[in-house]
């Protein structure tokens, strides 16, 4: 692995530290992270009472750049894999959806080493086929 892509990786494993543990002061555990299946992968899992967070993580060095800003990155192909990927998380770990509430949060993270200011933002694509 390059220098770059190490750093890369490195910098999204930070990013995704530091949600799980904003998820935690917010009183969810952390059911999953990284769950990947062919197609598609779910950043963190978390769970608070009958809610189920799926939360994608986008984090990059600079708040903007000619594709707009880290949130604004993620395209319906992107949701449709998410979407599915959680559908199969769901069915996998024997979530009763009858039962649970569903929600899809983006945190998008800007910095690095560990030092991110975040936007969070909770519901941010409907549970479309999880219903």
């Amino acid at each position: 692995m390059t220098t770059p892509e190490r750093n890369t990786r490195q910098r999204g494993a930070e990013a995704e530290a530091f949600v799980a543990k904003h998820l935690e002061k917010e009183g969810f555990t952390i059911a999953d992270r990284n769950f990947t299946v062919r197609g598609g992968e779910l950043d963190i899992v978390a769970r608070k009472g009958d809610l189920l967070l799926f939360v994608e993580v986008r984090s990059w060095k600079k708040r903007f750049w000619e594709g707009g800003t880290p949130a604004e990155t993620i395209h319906p192909q992107k949701i449709r894999h998410i979407v599915k990927t959680a559908l199969y998380w769901a069915q996998t770990h024997g979530v009763r959806l009858q039962r649970t509430r569903i929600r899809f949060d983006v945190a998008a993270l800007v910095g690095e080493n560990g030092r991110f200011d975040m936007d969070y933002l909770e519901d941010a694509f409907p549970a479309a086929g999880l219903r």
